[in-house]
């Protein structure tokens, strides 16, 4: 009966997982367009800002993060740098790496969407706290952890 319940428990999550999911992508789609941008195109000048520590961001870091193919992330960079949104540059100590960092453009196109934003985080997370969010992230990161090697693990199964 408890292995029922645990299934069922785990069902109900992954479905919720799937929920939220969806809605994100609807969402990034909304700030996409608010862009004139992609939803992907989108994501990543989302992760540039993330990663960026004032030096550029590598393409193979940005598709890390986003868990997509570099050659994705390269042909998506030069469409946002096209429409000017980012910079490219060689790596001063590899020039096989670009460097990326978003232009004075996305900056101030990014924060004009910045109460908008709040607003939507607000009612996003309206019932959760900064210690409830802090709990909840560690136990997301321990399932995608927990995740990934179980795909690893199902790969070498099906292989």
């Amino acid at each position: 009966m408890l292995e029922k319940k645990l299934d069922r428990a785990i069902t109900e999550f992954i479905w919720n997982v799937v929920e939220i999911h969806s809605q994100l992508e609807d969402i990034h789609t909304s700030w996409a367009g608010l862009l004139g941008i992609t939803q992907p195109q989108w994501l990543i000048l989302m992760a540039i800002t993330e990663l960026d520590e004032g030096r550029g961001v590598a393409g193979i870091d940005i598709a890390n993060k986003l868990r997509v193919h570099p050659a994705f992330v390269t042909n998506q960079t030069k469409a946002l740098e096209r429409r000017g949104f980012l910079s490219r540059r060689a790596a001063p100590d590899d020039a096989r790496f670009v460097l990326m960092s978003l232009t004075a453009k996305a900056t101030t196109e990014i924060e004009k969407l910045a109460k908008r934003k709040l607003a939507f985080n607000s009612t996003m997370f309206n019932e959760l706290d900064e210690k409830t969010l802090a709990e909840l992230n560690a136990t997301l990161a321990t399932i995608a952890k927990n995740a990934r090697l179980a795909a690893r693990l199902l790969a070498i199964e099906a292989s």
